[in-house]
């Protein structure tokens, strides 16, 4: 059932379109389908989800032949194995600061021989049982991996992290990578800057590059630069600007 139309188009040198989904409603979902998205990024970090909920938005993604990424809480293997087994095209973990740490997470989402992730082939993602001997392989093959480059230790480890076989995406996350360079808030700090085309020049052409953007401009920068996995804010930025734009509308009526 894994969808990995996203990994598929990137292994082309094609742009794909995201969005990071907070909100637990499986029509928002398929709006997001409607309107052209490739993918969503399911936000187990900061959306409150338990794991019946997120499988459910998995689902929805299938039926509008949206490829659907979770960004875990953590990088604990129960976390990775839940979403990976509800049949999810990939994981994106945050918090991470070490080459390494990156290494332990592909080895709790690959099967043998390229990780140990648990085998359990009554899941969702294998068919409950009806998916074929070669699952696993298929598996390996088709999940994706990404992991955030929010904090100055990952930055310094990018060459290091361009070495791991079977990582897929380098997600670059301005603003924890503003706070973590001691300038909260402020993505465009020559700091932070600076961190960010380290990581684009030192990964160029050996890993998937991804960021969020909020603008067209934006869109237009980070393309240009080779990073091609875009987050186009959140299903909760979007509704925010669309509600206070439709508010704004009123205010000549409002007394208070």
């Amino acid at each position: 059932m894994l969808n990995a139309k996203i990994k598929r188009k990137l292994e082309a040198g094609e742009v794909v379109l995201g969005s990071f989904f907070k909100l637990n409603s499986p029509p928002l979902v398929e709006l997001f389908g409607l309107c052209g998205f490739d993918f969503l990024i399911i936000d187990a970090e900061h959306g409150c989800y338990t794991h019946e909920e997120i499988e459910n938005v998995i689902r929805t993604c299938e039926l509008m032949e949206m490829s659907s990424v979770v960004r875990t809480p953590d990088a604990l293997e129960a976390n990775i194995l839940h979403v990976l087994d509800s049949g999810a095209t990939g994981i994106q973990v945050p918090s991470l600061k070490s080459a390494e740490q990156v290494r332990e997470v592909v080895r709790h989402a690959k099967y043998w021989p390229k990780g140990e992730r648990g085998s359990a082939r009554a899941c969702r993602a294998a068919g409950y049982g009806l998916s074929g001997k070669d699952y696993e392989e298929r598996a390996n093959r088709d999940t994706l991996i990404s992991v955030h480059i929010e904090n100055k230790e990952m930055v310094e480890e990018v060459d290091a992290l361009c070495e791991i076989e079977d990582l897929d995406v380098l997600f670059i996350g301005p603003g924890d990578l503003s706070q973590s360079l001691g300038h909260p808030g402020d993505a465009k700090h020559p700091d932070v800057v600076a961190a960010i085309d380290k990581v684009i020049e030192v990964a160029a052409g050996r890993k998937h590059i991804g960021t969020v953007v909020g603008s067209a401009e934006q869109l237009e920068h980070y393309v240009a630069r080779g990073v091609k996995y875009i987050a186009w804010l959140s299903d909760m930025g979007m509704m925010r600007a669309a509600l206070s734009s439709a508010s704004q509308n009123f205010a000549p009526y409002r007394t208070s």
